[in-house]
């Protein structure tokens, strides 16, 4: 069980001793019905912030307590409906306010112009995302990023704080519109110092547009933070501390600036932490049982650093630039002990295997934006973005093999190696999005050009008499290059007041080389190219029946090129009986997606997905030829995978001072792998998870 403390730095009020008031109220719709789910927010008077935020229940009743005596005004809000404002709300010391009854009136806005922000309602349904809001929520204080992705509809995040969406994993994590280049540990520590208060909203994408590249087969999770608006500067700091086997611990820190002609924001984050990890491996080949147990411990440091400014050039220009960077320093650790017995004999152990991984990893990234907007307010944008970045990684790994007899005191033979693996690779894009109003819809045109340049060294090193000794057989140069070009539109109108829809066409060209350099020249490898043309459709249809009953149906075609480190075909040593060995010949996966999507009453959601992935990446294990012990981890393509799920979001109100979030997500998976031969595989899985 992990126990949450979290520390937040704010101003105490002056009466904070003082007896405590309290107001309530009902809100009622034209017709005198109650409206329940709206939101019901309170603020000061004095600066027009934020005080405290309320939901109405099933008869339209709402309450708030401790309050503070002072001047306060109340809006509440909800879809279809004018925002109610009750202002010159007075209280004082002790004070039980009743408001009586509040009613809304018809909204009189044309609700295809109305912005997310009008009806902060928690979720909304559009044609091509669901809309997470944050900001004048009950979920706008005292969490993180990745906890409000566990409240997120159709989003899942494991104890390992890996994120899925609908069962599908290699969901691409976005900020502001700009995707996030963190992976695994480093990701989550990003999300984890990212406070809900600088979160105005998380889109949701399941099946991406054409504007959005191909690449991921979950979807996009996009983050957007807050825009202050106001004249002047703020700021914000905050941390958080948890436990469980080890503790860890989170600082950050936000600020803005803005006047007439700029706004400039940053913020910082920094902490440390551990993890551990168990694995267990079973292997029966060339007559030999190989029982396999890993420990591991991850250690890890990091800091991240976000500065931008935005300079407004006019009515309708900005430009903007910004930087960003991130350092991470671990340390993994493992404690690898593998019994060898022969398969006629399997109760007798022949030899142990002790390995011990000693490992240092540091990672630093860095990125470069420049950005040009055009917004003529009428419907007309233009964006361009040029965006650069670079990552480093530097490795250092020891791992003493040590072989003992059955009885684990005599030492048999010994092995000591160690590894150096340097990484960099540089990524450079160029972007172009325009969109216009086009025959009582919306156009959207296209294009963007990208370029990744990564350099892979794999150095592996004999430690003879505590020295160590280059091995060239061992070690390797990997150069890969990769070059794509893209193109889309996308359209979508209002057919009528309760039918729209959404369409939309990507191309993609990739060219790539990857480049083998061995130290031995009989070791050589010819340059592996690959040049494709992919296209990617995508559709989106939404029937608004009713008011409050919004059904969604879509379907996209997405692509999962194969990682980097997975490309490489030479060796990378796990200890002395395992390896791993990339192929450089591996097809992207493609995947096509159909959702179908029903909410009702603007805040239960629930979704049918399905998902269908051809040429999937297979992570193999195969024997060694040379040493009958030994076996490698490689990767084909040689698998279809199919997985349909089920999501259920809803808040939940258990009394008048406590609020729920319920999110169920069901999946069953079906993966069929032909290996050759008449060797096929057909597994199935049912997963499901409970978020509350």
């Amino acid at each position: 069980m992990r126990i949450v403390i979290t520390l937040a730095l704010g101003l105490i009020s002056a009466g904070l001793f003082s007896q405590s008031a309290s107001l309530r109220g009902q809100l009622q719709d034209a017709d005198g019905q109650p409206v329940i789910f709206a939101n019901v927010v309170l603020y000061q008077a004095a600066d027009s912030s934020i005080y405290k935020v309320e939901t109405s229940d099933e008869a339209g009743l709402f309450q708030m307590k401790a309050l503070d005596a002072g001047d306060y005004f109340l809006v509440a809000t909800f879809v279809g409906s004018a925002d109610l404002r009750k202002p010159d709300i007075r209280l004082t010391a002790g004070q039980q306010l009743d408001l009586g009854v509040l009613r809304f009136s018809p909204a009189t806005i044309d609700l295809e112009e109305a912005t997310v922000t009008a009806s902060r309602v928690m979720v909304e349904v559009k044609p091509d995302r669901t809309v997470f809001n944050v900001d004048g929520t009950i979920n706008s204080v005292g969490d993180d990023a990745l906890n409000l992705l566990r409240k997120a509809p159709a989003v899942t995040v494991d104890n390992n704080d890996n994120i899925s969406v609908l069962g599908r994993s290699g969901v691409l994590i976005y900020v502001d519109g700009k995707r996030l280049p963190l992976s695994g540990q480093d990701l989550s520590n990003y999300l984890q110092n990212l406070p809900a208060e600088q979160i105005d909203r998380i889109d949701i994408i399941t099946n991406p547009g054409a504007k959005y590249e191909a690449e991921g087969n979950a979807g996009i999770i996009d983050i957007r933070l807050k825009k202050d608006k106001n004249l002047g500067s703020n700021g914000s700091v905050g941390g958080n501390y948890s436990q469980g086997r080890y503790g860890r611990y989170n600082l950050n820190g936000s600020g803005n600036y803005r006047n007439k002609t700029l706004n400039a924001f940053g913020s910082v984050g920094f902490g440390d932490g551990a993890s551990f990890n168990e694995m267990n491996f079973l292997n029966y080949q060339n007559g030999i049982i190989l029982d396999e147990a890993i420990t591991m411990r991850h250690d890890w440091k990091y800091l991240n650093l976000r500065l931008g400014t935005d300079f407004f050039l006019g009515k309708h220009h900005t430009l903007g630039f910004l930087v960003s960077g991130n350092r991470n320093e671990g340390e993994n650790n493992s404690y690898d002990r593998a019994t060898i017995a022969a398969m006629d004999t399997p109760g007798q152990i022949d030899s142990v295997l002790i390995a011990n991984n000693l490992a240092t990893n540091n990672r630093n990234s860095e990125t470069y934006n420049i950005n040009y907007r055009f917004d003529n307010g009428k419907g007309r944008t233009l964006n361009i973005d040029a965006d650069y970045g670079r990552y480093d990684s530097d490795s250092d790994r020891s791992q003493p093999n040590r072989y003992y007899d059955a009885t684990e005191e005599t030492l048999l033979t010994e092995v000591i190696n160690s590894f150096e693996t340097p990484t960099t690779i540089d990524i450079s894009t160029l972007k172009v999005d325009f969109e216009d109003k086009l025959w009582d819809g919306q156009l959207g045109l296209g294009a963007k050009v990208s370029r990744v340049v990564s350099d892979n060294t794999f150095l592996f090193y004999d430690v003879i008499n505590g020295l160590p000794v280059q091995n060239n057989e061992s070690s390797n140069l990997f150069d890969y290059e990769e070059n794509v070009f893209a193109g889309y539109f996308n359209y979508a109108r209002k057919i009528t007041d309760k039918w729209s829809f959404s369409a939309g066409l990507r191309a993609e060209q990739t060219d790539a080389i990857g480049m083998l350099e061995a130290f031995l020249p009989e070791l050589q490898e010819p340059p592996v190219e690959q040049n494709y043309l992919s296209w990617f459709p995508n559709a989106g249809l939404t029937w608004q029946a009713a008011p409050k009953h919004t059904f969604n149906l879509n379907y996209g075609r997405r692509i999962n090129r194969p990682d980097y480190n997975v490309l490489n075909p030479f060796n990378n040593r796990l200890s002395e009986l395992s390896y791993e060995k990339g192929n450089p010949f591996l097809r992207p996966e493609i995947v096509n997606n159909l959702e179908l999507g029903y909410t009702l009453a603007y805040r239960y959601n629930f979704k049918l997905a399905y998902s269908r992935t051809t040429d999937q990446i297979t992570r193999l294990i195969a024997p060694d030829e040379s040493d009958p012990r030994a076996g490698f981890i490689t990767w084909e393509n040689l698998a279809e995978q199919t997985v349909m799920s089920l999501n259920v979001s809803a808040p939940v109100q258990i009394m008048k001072k406590w609020n729920a979030y319920f999110n169920l997500s069901a999946s069953y998976l079906d993966n069929q792998a032909d290996y050759g031969d008449g060797a096929i595989v057909d597994v199935q899985a049912a997963t499901y998870s409970i978020f509350q």
